[in-house]
């Protein structure tokens, strides 16, 4: 196929313009024409409205009902952060467009929301920098670990292998592993937190890194972060921090200051930004002092006259992992959260979110066995079904079982390291007289296992669909397109 593209277009001022980069014909050969017109469907403007309406109604998110995955997927976009992320000022850009232009400053409000958005982040964890290129959570830990990579070839360290719990979210070592370290799983305790000694036992010279969420998977805050990074630093090796469970800790306690080196924040989960359906996310990784030439180009960066620019001469970073500047509109609902709700708000999410967590903890542990018992968990609470076990009922059927009462299933089966694990997240946003709804539908179930278990392990009855047989899905799977 040729294109054709239109030269010598005259401007509004009568200047001649370079060719034009949006071809305006397509030229394609005779015999790639159809002979046909394409069948396609002729419906009605009702119809088609009728079909996407019926679609949106099959649809549950969080507009819709309680949904106690949390933060990991569905925490509250406040419909006024989506209201700013369509003003045309900045839908209307194109990435490609120049930073300055004859004095022009089309894109100088899209690099300050960037910039604005970095200070903000680096003041809530206590990091030096934050490089807000990496799509997703996942990503954000892949840049941080070739930044730990980075670190340790500038100082000639010779450093093989990288440390996590065993509790680690499985991104963790798979990052690590991408970039050539070997992985070192160290079992947690029986109060399940980090075994300070096991640790200090698989930290040596070879030791690129520890990799440790905080708060952890089983949503408890672990109390030996900072004499675990000085045993870590002892040996030149830094301290990563997963970033995922923010949400329970923000205005209470920065990672920067109780040891971690580097860590990635997950917008979705922390900064109410949407992320559904695999995307779209953001992962922004801040590093301490040490590690900012590492980061990756470029960083958005103030000049002396106040205006923004990108900068790209970083001799020592390692260079690009995204394009452009990132997910810019994610970026912007996160800027426009964080001043909405300021520093006494950020502080008063996670009081929020901790209380309600414990509330369901506290109400259901009658019912559900508790991972872990201390005095408070943090922003989620892990609990396990092995009760319901002895009635051949299990954490599957349960989550199953909640379909029929209106409710989305929480996280099931992880942390890996809790047999029928059920993790629930309920965030700061959800009512008392929700969370109530909830427990008191998760206490029925629990008496439905004892009284009807064929009801429970049957379940969900409500959907169009019964359950899948998911061995045999797997088995024979319907390939059709």
């Amino acid at each position: 196929m040729k294109l054709i593209f239109e030269k010598g277009v005259k401007g509004r001022r009568g200047v001649k313009l370079p060719e034009c980069d949006v071809p305006v014909k397509f030229d394609i050969p005779r015999n790639f024409h159809r002979a046909n017109d394409a069948e396609l469907p002729e419906v009605s403007e009702l119809e088609v409205v009728r079909h996407y309406t019926e679609l949106s109604r099959r649809n549950f998110g969080v507009d819709n009902n309680f949904y106690p995955l949390g933060s990991c997927t569905m925490k509250y976009n406040p419909k006024i952060d989506e209201e700013v992320c369509r003003y045309k000022g900045f839908t209307e850009l194109h990435p490609l467009l120049p930073q300055l232009r004859h004095g022009g400053m089309l894109t100088q409000g899209a690099l300050e929301v960037i910039y604005n958005t970095e200070r903000l982040l680096s003041e809530i964890t206590g990091m030096a920098e934050f490089t807000m290129q990496p799509l997703a959570g996942a990503h954000g830990e892949l840049t941080g670990t070739m930044i730990i990579a980075a670190y340790h070839r500038d100082k000639g360290n010779k450093k093989t292998k990288i440390v996590v719990p065993d509790s680690s979210h499985g991104t963790n070592p798979a990052s690590a592993a991408i970039c050539g370290y070997s992985i070192v799983s160290v079992p947690s305790n029986s109060e399940g937190m980090i075994d300070y000694d096991a640790f200090v036992k698989a930290i040596d010279s070879e030791t690129a890194a520890v990799m440790l969420t905080c708060p952890n998977t089983l949503g408890l805050f672990e109390p030996e972060i900072k004499k675990l990074a000085q045993k870590v630093h002892e040996v030149d090796g830094l301290m990563y921090c997963d970033g995922a469970n923010m949400n329970a800790i923000l205005g209470k306690v920065r990672p920067g200051d109780i040891g971690f080196d580097l860590m990635h924040i997950n917008l979705h989960k922390t900064f109410a930004t949407p992320h559904g359906g695999g995307g779209p996310g953001a992962g922004p990784v801040g590093v301490v002092e040490k590690l900012r030439k590492f980061l990756p180009i470029s960083l958005v960066v103030k000049r002396n006259d106040g205006t923004y620019a990108l900068d790209y001469d970083r001799p020592s970073s390692i260079g690009f992992i995204a394009p452009f500047y990132g997910n810019f509109g994610i970026i912007l609902r996160a800027y426009c959260y964080i001043l909405m709700l300021g520093k006494e708000g950020l502080a008063r999410v996670s009081e929020n979110a901790v209380l309600n967590a414990n509330y369901i903890k506290e109400k259901l542990k009658k019912y559900y066995q508790v991972a872990h018992d201390p005095i408070a968990c943090m922003h989620e609470c892990v609990f396990s079904s092995v009760k319901q076990n002895k009635n051949g009922v299990h954490t599957l059927d349960i989550a199953k079982r909640l379909i029929d009462y209106g409710f989305h299933p929480p996280t099931i089966y992880f942390p890996l390291i809790v047999k029928e694990a059920i993790m629930i997240e309920p965030t700061e946003t959800e009512s008392k007289e929700t969370l109530d709804a909830f427990i008191e539908t998760m206490i029925k179930i629990s008496q439905e296992s004892e009284s009807e278990p064929e009801t429970v392990k049957s379940a969900p009855k409500t959907t169009p669909v019964s359950r899948l047989d998911e061995v045999a899905a797997a088995k024979d799977m319907d390939l059709r397109f």
